[in-house]
């Protein structure tokens, strides 16, 4: 674990206050560039302590129908992998943990070295990569460790102990537990699968386990929060800033379901 990292010193801090980190997510360009970079800080502001911003790809293999509309909204407007690291930049300026998400692809085609380099130079944490196993990633492993970036991989209950063991041995910052098959998106119930794959995890690591389930309100945090040391919702809050009717309206929602969720992660 890197001791420098913001998402360690995030997790470390939750830890003291006796709660789970609040992870939020959202993609950068969405609704434009400038507007993204608005409500993320919206969203660091009221509660959320690590920030994942995601890179727009047009090909997702995990993405469900509402990370998918932003996603390409965000490409449709032109959205690039430059203008994520402003984002990154924007965001990192305010304090808050932030770490990219995205699929392999992007990284690759701008060149994993300079991207690693520009991130760190950005102020960016780490990496989340959901189609990358750590078997696949030696450029980045070398890359990460070069600028002292988190790289966080993804364990799922489908994952043997030994695929466990593997997979947060090349963890740092935090682990990332799928504790839900098929694509992302918010749920009316949580998933009985999530907290065995936290136990088994943790067995695995002293590294903090943040749970990715599909949250959309503060009870079903609270929920998470009972086991897990991080909460992680993205499709709820793209969902906020799709559906309002104007972009006053969307930050005013963003801010509510922030502080509903960060008051679930306390109650946990």
């Amino acid at each position: 674990m890197s001791e420098n990292s913001r998402v360690t010193q995030a997790y470390a801090l939750a830890r003291d206050e006796g709660r789970a980190a609040l992870v939020g997510y959202l993609p950068a360009g969405f609704p434009d560039v400038d507007g993204s970079i608005e409500a993320i800080k919206a969203m660091a502001a009221n509660g959320c302590d690590v920030i994942e911003i995601g890179l727009p790809y047009s090909d997702p293999v995990m993405d469900g129908p509402t990370i998918q509309a932003a996603a390409q909204q965000a490409l449709d407007q032109g959205t690039r992998t430059t203008d994520v690291l402003r984002v990154v930049e924007a965001v990192a300026d305010t304090g808050v943990a932030t770490v990219v998400m995205t699929y392999w692809n992007p990284v690759e085609a701008y060149g994993v070295a300079r991207f690693a380099a520009d991130l760190a130079s950005a102020g960016g944490s780490g990496l989340i990569t959901p189609d990358l196993t750590p078997d696949e990633a030696g450029p980045w492993l070398e890359a990460s460790d070069a600028h002292d970036l988190d790289r966080i991989f993804l364990v799922a209950h489908s994952s043997t102990e030994a695929r466990i063991a593997y997979t947060v041995e090349h963890c740092r910052g935090f682990v990332y537990a799928a504790a839900v098959m098929g694509v992302t998106g918010a749920r009316s119930s949580t998933s009985d699968l999530a907290p065995p794959l936290v136990a088994r995890t943790k067995k695995a690591t002293d590294l903090p386990v943040g749970v990715g389930l599909g949250v959309s309100n503060g009870d079903q945090a609270a929920e998470i929060a009972g086991y897990a040391d991080g909460v992680i919702v993205g499709s709820a809050f793209v969902r906020a800033l799709l559906d309002a009717p104007d972009r006053a309206t969307a930050l005013k929602d963003l801010e509510t379901l922030t502080l509903d969720l960060a008051d679930g992660v306390r109650r946990g």
